[in-house]
């Protein structure tokens, strides 16, 4: 997930994940023209890097492979903060739910966290990809990875002095950056 805070950060992020994951960019902060330009530039990592992007917000444009939290082509990713609002998103078409917020995050500072059995609840059976997102990185991954999650997605995370390497170039698990 983009954000304003990754700042010159987000170059290095998207350069790290592996082929396959995705990203979902947000950047809802920044001035449009900024913001176009912005997208302009992810969309060419991600179509040399092969990574899905997907769109957030109000705007279409052309490059995305996706959309967050609206229906459209390609890949349709979903927030889901509990049980109901997760089948929603599959019963709207959702091709991925993100389960959030399953720890604290510097995204939502004071928001309720789910924890890791709530947050298992609202991902348990459901028939799509199911990310876990809010607070997450690799040591957290390891916790909440045998609870029915296919992967999970962080800002922070890929962000910080040492962005994860070992556990995401195997393949394993699904990665939205």
């Amino acid at each position: 997930m983009t954000d304003e805070r990754q700042g010159e950060r987000l170059w290095p992020a998207l350069e790290q994940l592996p082929r396959g994951a995705g990203v979902i960019f947000r950047h809802y902060r920044t001035a449009l023209a900024e913001r176009r330009a912005l997208f302009a530039r992810v969309r060419r990592v991600a179509r040399r890097r092969g990574l899905v992007l997907v769109l957030a917000g109000g705007e279409s444009w052309r490059g995305a492979t996706g959309r967050h939290a609206r229906r459209g082509r390609g890949v349709v990713t979903w927030p889901a903060h509990d049980r109901r609002e997760a089948l929603a998103a599959v019963r709207a078409g959702a091709d991925v739910v993100l389960v959030s917020p399953v720890f604290a995050t510097r995204s939502h500072p004071g928001v309720r966290t789910l924890g890791l059995w709530r947050a298992a609840a609202v991902a348990r059976g459901l028939s799509v990809t199911v990310i876990a997102l809010g607070g997450m990185d690799e040591r957290r991954w390891r916790r909440v990875a045998a609870l029915g999650f296919d992967g999970y997605a962080a800002i922070d995370a890929w962000s910080g002095p040492s962005p994860l390497t070992s556990r995401i170039r195997s393949g394993t698990p699904k990665v939205v950056g």
